[in-house]
């Protein structure tokens, strides 16, 4: 039986340690509260209890914030990079980016030569993790790629090859992020203009999620302001994180992202507002506020 590490037991991490467990891998999971980990042992999985445990996995997901989580878990003063055994898989699914996935994997090749790092940003939400039916984004030394068929399978619903060189799948998660912003920050404008002319938000998603002006942004977050439910699926917080790594990513390209810049003002306001632990849905009450529009609530 194969032994797997989860680092990172949060809304996307926790599904994908449960999905790897349900296909009957030997699952460890690693958080720095210790309730998650205590969740995940109720469930059947294990916890980690030295840094000599990680000589043991065959595959080591790291399901953290951002890079710089990233770096620690792996060349911190508790880094793990010199525990991993040969031809351990190391999976990056923080959202980081293109040259940050790249130099990461140059440090673990300097540290461990027999380690594979592969570029595996993941998309979907926690819905989409607790079913193990993600979306993944992969980049990365062929061999380790095939190799890692049998764990991806057990926690996406499609998984997309994206070449051999670490930094491309994290390239496309930054173009990825680009587009799901703005449809959000889109979609939150479009539906307080229409209160403004006297359309309610149901009526509003009920017209527009038919017609061509619809998207997946609009559909899965508009029903969360039309419940006036704001419990975090995918918080505010995420996107002035993310819009900035495109933002800096274009900016190094320059290239002009108008639209990712205005979407990444409004989450920046709205989690400035105190809404940064709310569903990324309750940037329209930034929108809102401004147009004095009530929202339901």
């Amino acid at each position: 039986m194969k032994n797997i590490c989860v680092i990172g037991l949060g809304s996307m991490g926790m599904g994908m340690a449960k999905s790897l467990f349900r296909a009957g891998f030997n699952v460890t999971g690693v958080d720095t509260q210790t309730k998650a980990v205590e969740q995940f042992q109720q469930f059947g999985g294990q916890a980690a209890t030295s840094l000599a445990d990680y000589n043991n996995f065959d595959a080591v997901f790291l399901v953290v914030l951002n890079e710089q989580q990233t770096l620690d878990v792996l060349f911190g003063n508790k880094g793990i990079a010199k525990q991993l055994q040969s031809k351990c898989i190391v999976f990056g699914c923080a959202t980081i980016s293109p040259s940050g996935a790249k130099d990461i994997e140059t440090q673990l090749k300097a540290l461990a030569p027999n380690v594979f790092y592969l570029d595996a940003p993941i998309s979907g939400g926690s819905e989409k993790s607790a079913l193990g039916k993600l979306s993944i984004l992969l980049s990365g030394h062929k061999d380790a790629q095939e190799q890692a068929r049998p764990y991806l399978d057990a926690i996406s619903e499609k998984c997309f090859p994206l070449g051999n060189d670490v930094g491309t799948a994290s390239a496309m998660k930054a173009v990825n992020q680009l587009l799901a912003g703005v449809h959000i920050a889109a979609m939150a404008e479009a539906l307080v203009f229409a209160a403004s002319q006297n359309i309610e938000p149901k009526l509003f998603l009920e017209t527009i999620s038919q017609c061509a002006g619809t998207s997946w942004m609009l559909e899965n977050r508009a029903p969360h302001i039309v419940e006036g439910d704001y419990t975090p699926k995918s918080s505010v917080n995420i996107w002035p994180k993310d819009l900035s790594i495109v933002k800096d990513i274009a900016e190094k390209s320059h290239v002009d992202i108008p639209l990712a810049r205005t979407a990444l003002a409004q989450f920046m306001e709205a989690s400035q507002n105190g809404l940064g632990n709310e569903d990324d849905a309750a940037v329209a009450k930034i929108y809102a506020q401004k147009s004095g529009i009530t929202l339901p609530s």
